[in-house]
C-alpha cells in the first residue's frame, strides 16, 4: 500500500505517494490532478528516494503548473444563503437576512449578514469581507503575539504586520521588518496560522531557506511539517 512523504524545496512543499515495485529504476509521475506518484525499486530507502525527489524538484513543480492551468476554476461566490465559505479551518454557512441594521455575526454553524436588501449581493460581499478584514487583524495579531514570545530568547524584534491580498503566498517578510499575511490565511486552521507568522518570524533572523533557517524553525515549531501539510489543503 503506497505511502504518503514530503520534501521541502525553498518556499514549496512536495507531497509523493510512495510504492515499491520489482523494477530497475526509479519512477517519478506528475499527474493531472497535480498529485505525485514515485515508483522505487524494492528495499530503496527512503532518503534515496526523497534526495532523488529533491533532484527533480524543479521538474515536477513544472509539471504541476503546467496541469493547474486545466483545473476547474471555483465558481465565483454569489453571497446567497447556503453558500459555504472557509473561516479559520471549518466550512461555515452564510445566512442573509433582511434586518434595519446591516451586521455580520457567527451562529453556530452560519456566518449570519443582516443587510436591508437580501437581493444587494454588492452589499451583502462588502459586509462580509469587512467582516473577515476584522476577523482576520484581530487573529493575525494575537497569533504573532503569541509566536513572537516563544521567540524572545533568539533576539527577534516585533515586526509590522500588514495584511494584503496575495494570489500564490501565504505570507511574505520584507527586509525592513515588515510581515505581509494573505487575507486568504483567516481561512485556514488557527495552528497553520501560527506556522506561517512563525516561518516569517525566522525569515527576519534568516532571510533565506538554508538549514539555520530550518534549524530555527524546528526548534521553535517542531512540528511544523505537519502543519504546513495541513495548510496546502486550504484552497488560495
Amino acid at each position: 500500500m503506497p505511502h504518503t512523504y514530503s520534501i521541502a524545496y525553498g518556499k514549496e512543499t512536495i507531497r509523493f505517494s510512495l510504492s515499491y515495485s520489482h523494477r530497475k529504476t526509479l519512477a517519478i509521475n506528475v499527474h493531472p490532478d497535480l498529485s505525485v506518484t514515485v515508483t522505487a525499486p524494492q528495499g530503496t530507502k527512503i532518503e534515496a528516494v526523497k534526495q532523488k525527489v529533491r533532484k527533480q524538484a524543479a521538474w515536477i513543480l513544472k509539471q504541476r503548473n503546467y496541469f493547474s492551468q486545466f483545473l476547474p476554476e471555483q465558481p465565483p461566490r454569489q453571497y446567497v444563503s447556503g453558500e459555504t465559505h472557509l473561516y479559520l479551518g471549518r466550512q461555515y454557512r452564510l445566512k442573509v437576512v433582511e434586518g434595519a441594521d446591516e451586521s455580520v455575526r457567527l451562529k453556530g454553524g452560519w456566518i449570519c449578514v443582516q443587510v436591508k436588501r437580501k437581493d444587494d449581493t454588492q452589499k451583502i460581499k462588502a459586509l462580509f469581507d469587512q467582516w473577515m478584514l476584522r476577523r482576520a487583524r484581530e487573529r493575525f495579531q494575537l497569533s504573532l503575539e503569541k509566536c513572537l514570545e516563544k521567540m524572545r530568547r533568539h533576539e527577534i524584534a516585533e515586526p509590522q504586520l500588514r495584511i494584503r491580498k496575495m494570489k500564490k503566498r501565504w505570507g511574505s517578510c520584507t527586509g525592513r521588518g515588515v510581515i505581509n499575511l494573505n487575507i486568504e490565511l483567516i481561512k485556514a486552521p488557527s495552528h497553520c496560522i501560527d506556522y506561517v507568522v512563525t516561518h516569517e518570524l525566522c525569515h527576519l533572523k534568516y532571510p533565506h531557506h538554508g538549514k539555520k533557517f530550518y534549524d530555527l524553525l524546528a526548534r521553535v515549531m517542531p512540528d511544523w511539517e505537519a502543519r504546513k501539510q495541513r495548510l496546502e489543503r486550504v484552497k488560495l
